[in-house]
Formats: C-alpha cells, sequence, structure tokens
C-alpha cells in the first residue's frame, strides 16, 4: 500500500488573480493549472518579491480563500508566507540556539519522496518513527511531495525556515496523533498556534473550529485542545529536530524528548474516536 503514497493532491483551481513584481506576472488560473513562473528574482529559486502593499493584497485574498476552504493548501501557504515574518524570524534564532536545529539550518534537509527511503522505513518494527510516519501516510492518503514552494518570502534562510515548517507539518502529526480529518488538523493548529506564533495557524486555530460538529467541539474545548496548547507552550522547539536522523528512534522516546505528551483522545483517519485509558 505504501507505494501508492506518491499520488499528487488536487492541483490548485482559483480564479484569475495576478501579481506584478519586477516585470514578472504570476497568475493563477481556473482550468486546474499549476502557479506559472515568468521570472524570479534570483533570492532563491521560485522567489517572488513583493511589496508590503502587495503583500497585504496577498494575505487578505488568501485569507479569505483559505477561510471558505479550509483544504485549500495553496491558499493557506500564501497566507503563511505573507503574514509570518516575525514569527519565522523567532523560529529561525530558536533553531541557532539549538545544536541540532543548527544542524538543520546548515545542511538543509528536504522531506520529500525523492528523499526517503521507503523500503527500509516500511521495514522498521511498529512503533518506530519511521514505521508510524509511513503508515501516517498509508492511512491518510497524503504525501510529502504535496508540499507547496515558498514563494513570497523575502529572506532565503528564513524561506528555508518555512519550508522546513511545511515539510515537518504531517511528521507533527504523527507525533501528535492526529489524523488529517478536521478535528486532527484543529488540534494540530492548536499545537502549531502555541509552538510557532505563525499569524496563519492562529487564524486556523481560531476558525477552525467553526466548521466542527457539536460532539466534536466537545472534545476539542474539554481535552484535545488544552492538551495540543500545553505541549505546543512548553515543547521543544519542532524545527530543531533532524528528523531525517531519527526514523528507527521508538515514537514513544522521541515524544518524551521533544516534552509531548501522549494525545488524550485516539482519532482514527476515519473519524472514529476512542478515549485514552
Amino acid at each position: 500500500m505504501w507505494m501508492n503514497i506518491g499520488k499528487p493532491l488536487q492541483r490548485l483551481n482559483q480564479r484569475h488573480w495576478g501579481l506584478i513584481s519586477k516585470g514578472c506576472v504570476r497568475q493563477l488560473h481556473n482550468n486546474n493549472t499549476e502557479l506559472t513562473d515568468s521570472c524570479y528574482d534570483g533570492m532563491y529559486p521560485g522567489h517572488i518579491h513583493t511589496t508590503p502593499i502587495q503583500k497585504a493584497l496577498l494575505a487578505v485574498g488568501s485569507g479569505v480563500a483559505a477561510l471558505q476552504n479550509p483544504y485549500r493548501h495553496d491558499m493557506v501557504a500564501v497566507l503563511g508566507e505573507t503574514t509570518g515574518h516575525l514569527a519565522l524570524m523567532n523560529l529561525r534564532d530558536r533553531m541557532r540556539n539549538d545544536p541540532e536545529g543548527y544542524t538543520v539550518l546548515t545542511e538543509r534537509p528536504r522531506i520529500r519522496l525523492s528523499t526517503l527511503d521507503l523500503n527500509t522505513m516500511a521495514s522498521l518494527p511498529d512503533g518506530s518513527f519511521g514505521r508510524e510516519y509511513l503508515r501516517f501516510l498509508e492511512d491518510n492518503h497524503v504525501t510529502p511531495d504535496s508540499r507547496a514552494d515558498v514563494k513570497f518570502v523575502d529572506n532565503e534562510e528564513l524561506a528555508y525556515v518555512m519550508q522546513r515548517y511545511r515539510e515537518v507539518h504531517d511528521l507533527l502529526h504523527t507525533l501528535l496523533g492526529m489524523p488529517t480529518n478536521m478535528l486532527g488538523e484543529v488540534a494540530v493548529k492548536w499545537f502549531e498556534a502555541a509552538q510557532t506564533g505563525l499569524p496563519m495557524c492562529a487564524l486556523g486555530a481560531v476558525l477552525g473550529p467553526l466548521r466542527l460538529t457539536a460532539s466534536r467541539l466537545q472534545s476539542l474545548f474539554t481535552s484535545l485542545g488544552p492538551w495540543a496548547l500545553q505541549n505546543g507552550r512548553r515543547s521543544r522547539c519542532i524545527l530543531s529536530i533532524f528528523y531525517e536522523r531519527r526514523w528507527d528512534q521508538s515514537i514513544e522516546d522521541l515524544r518524551q524528548e521533544l516534552n509531548i505528551e501522549p494525545p488524550p483522545i485516539i482519532l482514527s483517519a476515519t473519524d472514529k474516536r476512542t478515549m485514552k485509558d
């Protein structure tokens, strides 16, 4: 089953809107095509320089689109890049002050299907971080290749921090034991808001519950939410871990190292819930 996780997510499907920067015209078409570049300014591949006004317009437009459809990962990505400068600087500084985080910043690893040894991960014992991450990908039908490349962050190092946050998101799902259904995503956003300070995460944490049913709201506010906020505030910086060197580590040991408690409610990818003993 794990060989099928490379299926791409649904491509962008957005009405026409453009961004003009240094002679570059970028447009999202409404015919299921990817973002296309006419050029970029050379800070890093794909980078598009934007003025503060352009960033504000992008933030508003992407925020509205993400509110209408939280599964519009392209719009969530734009919102994060155009509003997260201060939070990214703080995360970068936390990584610099952590020996392992500094190594991540220096070596710039990427989490993609092309960088994962799926055969080795599949052979790891149950309960190991790598095997449980692979199980998460299988059960939720997701792929690490679905994470968009950073475009609008005007600093090369901060762009990598945002990219790393984006690619670590599914690893965090694994560590927290949260599937990709709405309740699981909201719980992860509460953790990320407390951990990273990214405005995008705070917005998702505030607005996400509006899409939950009454029973799931009760689960969020009485157990998952407080657990996510508490663990997000006190845990080690999630970007300072070289996860690619931790695949064979027990997920329980990794949680203890990061100071993350197991979830109070076990959620499955099919929305069923069972309480922990």
